[in-house]
């Protein structure tokens, strides 16, 4: 004879919470029962926005009066011994890495869609995406790309409102993960752009110090603006690259060699 299932739903602070009062209430073990979440619930940011988890308790049917299955005999070995299979799988390191990745970009999206929402951003998107290790790099950052209707405003004069999300973003997942997060916050493709336009930035100024055998300085700039422009030049023969100046009004300053 089998037992009707009984169905309950659950809630708690976190899902483990949740499935423990759902256990008191039906008196049974963890193994008795199919757990279905129905929501993973949320901390908040700050607690603003924290919400329950909740879940689905569904009681195993059980049929006492089946016999128990007979298992047969395993096929004697060869003298070779049991054939074996030979496909490989991702590695364990390789997989709990891949997982570790995966819910890291998923938490810092959740964490910057909420900021974004208490910036009255509530129609904006975020994609995440691992960016491509440059030279010997063994960590790329994290990237966020954030489009939207009126997310221009989001990347400020010069960059500077779009730093400060950046900085806000990382303190709240670096506090999740209780460690660094090493992510980047991207507005309407504005890096990449920047990027580019520094580039060319920095092979035309260096053109003009060797043509005028003067030094040229250009204006300040964050710390990661001035790398790109110390990178693009580092391997030019006939110029190197200084910075200088005191904090915001820190610039690089591009060098002729003779």
């Amino acid at each position: 004879m089998v037992e009707f299932d009984r169905v309950i739903e659950a809630t708690g602070d976190d899902v483990e919470a949740a499935v423990a009062e759902g256990l008191t209430r039906l008196g049974v073990d963890r193994d008795a029962v199919e757990v279905e979440v129905l929501d993973d619930g949320s901390r908040g940011l700050f607690g603003i926005g924290a919400r329950e988890a909740r879940v689905r308790l569904t009681i195993k049917p059980r049929d006492v009066s089946l016999p128990e299955p007979v298992i047969p005999d395993p096929a004697p070995s060869t003298a070779e011994g049991p054939a074996l299979s030979t496909a490989e799988g991702p590695a364990p390191d390789a997989l709990e890495e891949s997982e570790a990745k995966k819910n890291t970009a998923q938490m810092a999206k959740t964490v910057l869609l909420e900021l974004l929402v208490l910036m009255g951003m509530d129609q904006a998107q975020v994609v995440t995406r691992w960016a491509k290790p440059a030279g010997d790099e063994k960590d790329p950052p994290l990237v966020l790309d954030v489009s939207g209707p009126g997310t221009d405003v989001l990347i400020g004069r010069r960059g500077k409102t779009m730093a400060a999300l950046q900085h806000i973003t990382r303190l709240v997942v670096g506090r999740e993960v209780e460690g660094r997060a090493h992510l980047v916050v991207d507005v309407d493709g504005f890096k990449a752009r920047r990027e580019k336009s520094l580039r060319r930035l920095a092979r035309r100024m260096a053109e003009q110090a060797i043509s005028t055998d003067r030094t040229v300085v250009l204006e300040p700039m964050p710390p990661h603006e001035r790398r790109i422009i110390h990178l693009v030049l580092r391997d030019n023969p006939n110029v190197t690259t200084e910075s200088v100046g005191d904090r915001d009004r820190r610039k690089v300053t591009i060098i002729p060699q003779h």
